[in-house]
């Protein structure tokens, strides 16, 4: 198994660029299926993260053509005749549940099993196969798969019972070819909804209203192909301000949106970071680590449960107490009794954390249990005093794109063995 090494007390200083979105890839990845195209479907900004091996290799079990070098991914669905992804691909990655939309609606039946993914708690799929029996689906589950049929997808009108993003995104797709107009309220209004929806509009979709809680999608006859370049990866992002700060560096990010992190921002300052941007750059300049009255996670444009665990790791080191409500997963914190190894002081109560910080941390070998737990753990591994190990770092490779390297290059010591 691989772990990373991090000799903690580096201050990180210089400047990265930022790559393609992990969650707004994949839904784009599993949109491709729609397109009736006989030429190569062109996304750009692809960061080569396990989740986009995984949505490929899916892909190409379901008759897709799949290549990949420098950041771009070619996708031709020609041949595409297989609208069963096996349970051992389900398993593999929960973001394999956007297939269920398009597959439906290129094939008029799906075939699936529940998916898999980091252990951060229940994430039902109710919401999806409620709203693709709105459209006309019939969905029957035997021998623990799930099997949506129906000749043609027909517009209507769902009302999501929570802002799911999944749902919201699988809707969408689904809707692209149905015959008439579905309107989606309550819909979810993450930057990566916008991005699928400017995406479909490229190949040829009819779909307004991302970014709000409506949604209104004409269905077409057919879509084709376009060249499309992914937004940047706010979460990404969101990590290496974090890591700027909690090691008291000065850090430049480029090739961003500003915007997208708002509320990430907002908190940051209130911990006492200061940042600097302009249109397409995000800078930490200083650090002055100070508590946070109380925090919550929210849909956006609130702040997002992704980013939890790493400020929780940021304000391990603040003065005073602070009080984070993880209001979205049930189970995101997993990451604290690994935290607690490095001499952080939490408690949870419930959903609800509180961090006194202290002066120092100390290094310790700690287990990554999900995505950005792990991202967390290399945080305040960077900060520590001593050696830290982070062990089971495939959970982190599913989303950052040789995080170790991006690290080494702005000053931190951390080694992959």
């Amino acid at each position: 198994m691989t772990k990373f090494v991090i000799k903690g007390g580096k201050k990180l200083e210089g400047t990265l660029p930022i790559k393609g979105a992990k969650n707004s890839m994949l839904p784009i990845m599993a949109a491709a299926v729609l397109s009736s195209s006989r030429e190569d479907i062109e996304l750009q900004n692809i960061p080569a993260i396990v989740d986009m091996q995984v949505m490929t290799k899916i892909l190409q079990s379901l008759g897709a053509k799949a290549k990949f070098a420098q950041n771009t991914l070619w996708i031709n669905v020609r041949d595409l005749q297989n609208y069963t992804i096996t349970e051992e691909l389900m398993q593999e990655m929960r973001s394999s549940i956007f297939l269920m939309g398009p597959l439906l609606a290129r094939f008029g039946k799906v075939r699936v099993t529940y998916p898999g993914g980091c252990s951060i708690g229940p994430r039902p799929i109710d919401l999806h196969l409620k709203g693709l029996e709105a459209l006309g689906a019939r969905i029957r589950e035997e021998n623990g798969y799930i099997t949506a049929s129906a000749p043609r997808l027909h517009g209507t009108e769902i009302h999501l019972d929570y802002p799911s993003v999944g749902a919201t995104e699988n809707l969408i797709m689904a809707a692209v070819l149905a015959r008439g107009k579905t309107l989606i309220y309550n819909a979810a209004k993450e930057p990566e909804i916008v991005d699928l929806q400017n995406f479909l509009n490229a190949l040829g979709a009819d779909v307004r209203g991302a970014g709000t809680e409506t949604l209104r999608i004409r269905g077409v006859e057919s879509v084709g192909r376009c060249t499309y370049r992914i937004i940047p990866d706010r979460i990404v992002a969101g990590t290496y301000l974090m890591a700027a700060a909690i090691t008291g560096g000065r850090l430049l990010l480029e090739q961003i949106i500003p915007e997208h992190l708002d509320a990430v921002v907002a908190k940051m300052k209130e911990a006492g970071v200061e940042l600097v941007a302009t249109a397409d750059s995000l800078e930490v300049v200083s650090s002055d680590l100070r508590a946070v009255e109380t925090l919550h996670t929210l849909p956006y444009p609130g702040f997002p449960t992704d980013l939890q665990a790493p400020m929780m790791a940021l304000l391990t080191l603040a003065r005073g107490e602070s009080k984070v409500t993880e209001s979205i997963f049930e189970a995101r914190f997993r990451h604290v009794d690994e935290l607690k190894r490095l001499r952080a002081q939490i408690n949870v109560e419930g959903r609800t954390a509180l961090i006194r910080g202290v002066e120092k941390l100390s290094g310790a070998e700690v287990q990554a249990t999900d995505l950005r737990a792990g991202a967390a753990l290399v945080l305040v591994g960077l900060a520590a005093e001593g050696q830290t190990v982070v062990h089971n770092i495939k959970h982190i490779d599913r989303g950052y794109e040789r995080i170790e390297e991006d690290l080494g290059k702005i000053g931190a010591e951390i080694y992959r063995v």
